[in-house]
C-alpha cells in the first residue's frame, strides 16, 4: 500500500480554499493555556519538526515560488514576506522557522546585557481582536550569548538554501538598566557583537514595555544612536555593508513620522521598519474591562492594521524610492501583504497572526501572492 504524499497534503493546506485545520487545533490545546507557555510549546514543535526531518522533507513545498524574490537594500529576499522580531528572542530556531516559507526572519530584540523581562504573567491573546497584549521587556540572553547562534544560523542558512535564502535580521534594543544617556554605548555594545552574524540591524527605539524607551524616538536622541551602530558597524564589518533600519511605533504623529523619514534621509539609513505595538486600546472588540485587566503592554495584531497602513503611506510619501519601507501591523493574508506592497512596502512582517493561524501561514501567504502574481 502506498503512503500518501506528505507535500501534497501540505500543497492542499496552502490552497486558501482549502478547510482550515490550525484553528480547531488552537481552540483545543492553545486556547486555555497561558499565552507565554503556549508559544513556548508551539515553538518547542517546530524545533522538533526540524530536528526529526519533518520540516525539512517538506521545504520545498513550503518555499516560496521563485518568481517572488526581490532585491531590498542590497539583500535578496526569496520572498517580500517575513516574520517580525518578537518570536524568537534569542536565536534558538531561526533555521527551523526558515523551513516553513519565511522570506526573512528578524531575530531579537537583543540588549547588550542579558535580562529576564518583566515579571510574568506578561502576554495575552485577545481572541475575539485578533490581537494580542505583551509586556516582555526585552527578555533575552544577552548580546555575548546570542552571536555564536547568529554565526551558526546564516552559515545553516547557506548550506541548506544556497544563494537564496531567507535573510537574517537582528533587531537590538536598549537594556533596562541602561539610563538613557548611555543609550548610545549600549546600542554600540550590542553592534560591536551582533553586526558579524547580521544580514541587516534594527534599532528598536520604540517598544513601549522599557521605561524611557520611546523617548529615543525623539530626533535629538535618535541620531547619535543610529550613528554609534553605523560607525561600529562599518568598523566590525569589513567585508560587506551591514544595511541598518529603525523601528518605530504606531503612536508618533505623522509630524513626528516625517521627521524621522527626515533624518533617514540625511544620514543614509537603508530602511525604516513600521510599526511596532501601540499602547492605544481604541476600537477593541473585547470588553474594555478585559482589556484594562490586562494591564500595560503594546497591543499587536489585527488591530494594527490601519493604523499601520496610514503610517507606511506617509513615510513612503516623505522618502526616496532608495530607502527601504517594512510595513508590519495587522498583517495576516496575502491580500494584506499584497495591499502593502502596493501602497509602498518593499518588505511586509507579521507576527500575531503566525500564533492564530499556525505554522502553514507563511506558506499560504506566499502561495496567495505566486496565484496573484500569476493573474488566478
Amino acid at each position: 500500500m502506498q503512503l500518501p504524499d506528505p507535500r501534497a497534503r501540505v500543497q492542499s493546506v496552502l490552497d486558501s480554499s482549502a478547510p482550515r485545520l490550525y484553528p480547531p487545533f488552537f481552540r483545543a490545546v492553545f486556547s486555555g493555556m497561558d499565552a507565554e507557555r503556549a508559544h513556548h510549546v508551539g515553538f518547542a514543535g517546530i524545533r522538533a519538526a526540524e530536528r526529526t526531518g519533518a520540516s525539512r522533507a517538506l521545504r520545498a513545498t513550503m518555499a516560496p515560488d521563485l518568481g517572488l524574490a526581490r532585491t531590498v537594500m542590497g539583500l535578496r529576499f526569496p520572498s517580500p514576506f517575513g516574520l517580525a522580531a518578537g518570536f524568537d528572542k534569542t536565536g534558538v530556531g531561526t533555521t527551523a522557522l526558515a523551513e516553513l516559507g519565511f522570506g526573512h526572519i528578524e531575530v531579537g530584540t537583543i540588549t547588550a546585557q542579558a535580562q529576564p523581562g518583566n515579571p510574568a504573567p506578561r502576554l495575552f491573546r485577545l481572541p475575539a481582536d485578533r490581537a494580542l497584549v505583551n509586556r516582555m521587556g526585552f527578555n533575552n540572553d544577552g548580546a555575548a550569548a546570542v552571536a555564536p547562534r547568529l554565526a551558526a544560523t546564516r552559515r545553516t542558512l547557506q548550506e541548506r538554501f544556497g544563494a537564496v535564502r531567507p535573510v537574517l535580521g537582528v533587531n537590538i534594543g536598549k537594556t533596562k538598566v541602561v539610563p538613557l544617556e548611555g543609550a548610545a554605548e549600549d546600542y554600540r555594545t550590542s553592534t560591536r557583537l551582533l553586526a558579524p552574524h547580521a544580514d541587516y540591524l534594527a534599532v528598536n527605539v520604540s517598544s513601549p514595555n522599557t521605561p524611557g524607551l520611546r523617548q529615543l524616538q525623539e530626533i535629538s536622541a535618535l541620531e547619535p544612536i543610529l550613528a554609534a551602530v553605523r560607525e561600529e558597524a562599518d568598523r566590525v564589518v569589513a567585508d560587506r555593508r551591514v544595511p541598518l533600519t529603525v523601528k518605530i511605533a504606531p503612536d508618533l504623529a505623522d509630524e513626528d513620522v516625517r521627521a524621522v523619514a527626515a533624518l533617514a534621509e540625511r544620514i543614509g539609513l537603508d530602511g525604516v521598519i513600521a510599526t511596532n505595538t501601540t499602547i492605544s486600546r481604541e476600537g477593541l472588540t473585547t470588553p474594555a474591562a478585559e482589556v484594562e485587566a490586562l494591564g500595560a503592554g503594546g497591543l499587536s495584531g489585527a488591530p494594527l492594521k490601519e493604523r499601520s497602513t496610514e503610517v507606511l503611506a506617509v513615510l513612503r510619501a516623505a522618502l526616496p524610492s532608495a530607502t527601504a519601507l517594512v510595513s508590519v501591523g495587522g498583517v495576516t493574508t496575502a491580500d494584506d501583504v499584497a495591499a502593502r506592497l502596493d501602497a509602498g512596502a518593499d518588505l511586509v512582517q507579521g507576527y500575531t497572526a503566525f500564533l492564530y493561524e499556525g505554522p502553514f501561514w507563511a506558506g499560504r501567504v506566499n502561495a496567495g501572492l505566486a496565484r496573484r502574481m500569476r493573474g488566478r
